[in-house]
């Protein structure tokens, strides 16, 4: 941390940087100078503040705090205390709203919008006058979006986690947001629970404010951020009405400060090993396949040769500590209790790069030394793994030529080697027009395949991909079944689902030329997906009008420049055009 009382060096403006080389401010080049242009810029930013403010860090605090996305409602409260700490640490805070993403909201689907979120957050914070930034996040793509324009401008950056909502309960039970909507409204449609009993747990599902309290998305990619390095060690997961949270704030807040003044930025401590410690924290913790395609796209920001292969080579043999729903039974307020991430890093601390550096400044491995787990049916020791072998699991075949992804930790082990005649879907409209049907052609053993919902087909790649079951079936007792889909599916829900399937259906990827009857074979272990079609039979297949038809036709706006421009999930699914770091510079003046 910077220390307090640091004066800050009048222009031309230059940080100390504690006995190390001077640092220029980046806003110098705005508000140095007695010419025109600079007099302008000071002078509509004065707004009553001193004139030596403009020789000091100018520190953006990118918000997305908006009412509708609900589970970032409260950051502009954990904004006030980061501006708390940049100002006591000698620097300016200026918040910045950004683009906001509520996943419960946004229709279609909110990853439609990762990358516009991104590239609209990378262009404000490059155009105006800012040396560092805070980025504020919570719900599921609004710490990827951040972490993705923050690797493309690399100033210096860190991020600060909303943290997950407190546990609900409903008739004395806990409730998982998400993964028990999931597995309650299976239950109404298997006749087990009355629709007036799933209705009145609505009101218990959201107890406080906070993101989803599973290890959904929105958890998972808080606590990927901390392995990552872009989190203050140690916050990642602690709850959002957690008075601790505002503490950290606070901290990080003087934080930015010390790294603008080191150049601490992105690209100098980000590298393949922090990726490579946020595969093994993603399968410690039993994450999300969501976090799959968000650290594709962040490395590809950065230039960073990551490929999905990474996942399964890194993150298969590592086990599964943490017990929680959907892959366990409890919720991130007993997770953060028990001890948090790096309680669980600390017990797969040989599986760790202790290269890789934090946006302290200090290896991440520095911060394991006293994280005892507190509560070891949370967070499991590794000797007494949940899942022994977990991680996400990626498989290739005819079917998915470019890779797929399963989650064996949320599967039912009977499923993992599997072999089924395909139920196929070529829309989601048609999926739930056909999937109650009493004559649909289905049984336990039937495989589902849902397509037109990869990036470009839907468009946007929607979680859908974890197919509710038919209601036939649910009424013989079946509660899971082999799914295959070019979308995803939430962090939250539960299943043998095969999700990503790359190249995705309107892409010309094979899974558009499969058919109702056609066998296919799952061996998780053997990390194979196949139709058992002959090569020269499948080669001569076209998709059919319906499929061709299942594929949306986006007219203008976004929707079209992001389905000419959206690469496959198997690359995370960022736009061609965004891959790699521009940097903070600006060429031309405004005026």
């Amino acid at each position: 941390m910077v220390a307090i009382g640091v004066r800050w060096v009048i222009a031309p403006v230059l940080v100390p940087t504690g006995g190390r080389e001077t640092v220029s401010l980046r806003s110098a080049q705005w508000y140095a100078g007695d010419d025109r242009n600079s007099y302008i810029h000071r002078a509509w930013m004065r707004r009553g503040v001193p004139a030596d403010a403009f020789d000091r860090p100018q520190i953006a605090i990118a918000n997305t705090a908006s009412d509708l996305t609900p589970c970032n409602a409260h950051l502009s409260e954990v904004a006030a205390s980061v501006k708390n700490g940049i100002h006591e640490a000698g620097g300016i805070p200026l918040e910045l709203p950004v683009v906001s993403l509520g996943e419960t909201q946004v229709r279609p689907t909110a990853m439609l919008w990762r990358n516009m979120a991104a590239m609209a957050t990378e262009e404000m914070l490059r155009a105006n006058p800012i040396d560092g930034v805070v980025l504020l996040g919570g719900c599921d793509k609004t710490i990827p979006s951040l972490l993705m324009a923050a690797a493309s401008v690399d100033l210096p950056a860190v991020v600060v986690p909303g943290g997950p909502m407190l546990n609900g309960t409903f008739r004395g039970v806990p409730l998982g947001c998400g993964t028990d909507v999931w597995r309650l409204s299976e239950e109404v449609r298997a006749g087990t629970l009355s629709r007036e009993a799933f209705l009145r747990s609505e009101s218990s599902m959201i107890r406080s404010r906070g993101h989803c309290n599973t290890m959904g998305t929105a958890s998972t990619m808080a606590v990927v951020a901390e392995a990552l390095g872009t989190v203050v060690p140690g916050v990642a997961g602690t709850p959002a009405p957690d008075s601790r949270l505002l503490e950290a704030a606070h901290g990080t807040g003087r934080l930015i400060v010390d790294m603008v003044a080191a150049d601490r930025r992105p690209s100098t401590f980000i590298t393949h090993a922090s990726f490579a410690n946020a595969i093994v924290a993603l399968a410690a913790v039993g994450g999300s396949t969501n976090a799959v395609v968000h650290l594709l796209a962040i490395a590809g920001r950065l230039g960073i040769d990551l490929t999905l292969d990474d996942f399964d080579r890194i993150g298969s043999g590592v086990p599964v500590l943490v017990d929680l729903l959907p892959a366990g039974r409890f919720l991130m307020e007993d997770f953060h209790r028990a001890g948090g991430l790096l309680a669980v890093l600390r017990e797969v601390r040989d599986l760790l790069d202790p290269t890789a550096l934090t946006v302290t400044g200090a290896p991440l491995v520095d911060f394991l030394d006293d994280a005892p787990i507190w509560d070891p049916e949370v967070i499991r020791l590794r000797r007494e793994p949940l899942v022994e072998h977990g991680g996400i699991a990626v498989l290739r075949g005819n079917l998915a030529p470019d890779g797929a992804v399963i989650k064996p930790a949320a599967a039912s082990p009977h499923l993992l080697r599997h072999r089924g005649r395909a139920v196929v879907f070529d829309s989601v409209e048609d999926f739930h027009a056909r999937i109650d049907d009493p004559e649909l052609d289905v049984d336990a053993d039937s495989v589902l395949v849902l397509r037109g919902c990869g990036p470009r087909g839907y468009p946007g790649m929607p979680e859908v991909a974890n197919m509710p079951l038919p209601t036939k079936l649910l009424e013989q007792g079946v509660r899971d079944m082999v799914r295959i889909c070019d979308g995803r599916m939430s962090g939250t829900a539960y299943g043998t689902v095969v999700l990503h399937v790359a190249p995705e259906a309107a892409a010309g990827g094979p899974l558009a030329l499969v058919r109702s009857g056609d066998v296919i074979s799952l061996d998780v272990d053997a990390r194979r997906i196949d139709i058992e079609v002959p090569d020269d039979e499948l080669a001569a297949r076209s998709p059919s009008e319906a499929t061709l038809a299942g594929f949306a036709a986006p007219r203008r706006g976004w929707e079209r420049l992001y389905v000419d421009h959206v690469l496959q999930a198997d690359t995370g699914a960022d736009l061609d055009f965004l891959l790699g770091s521009t940097g903070s510079q600006v060429s031309r003046e405004s005026h």
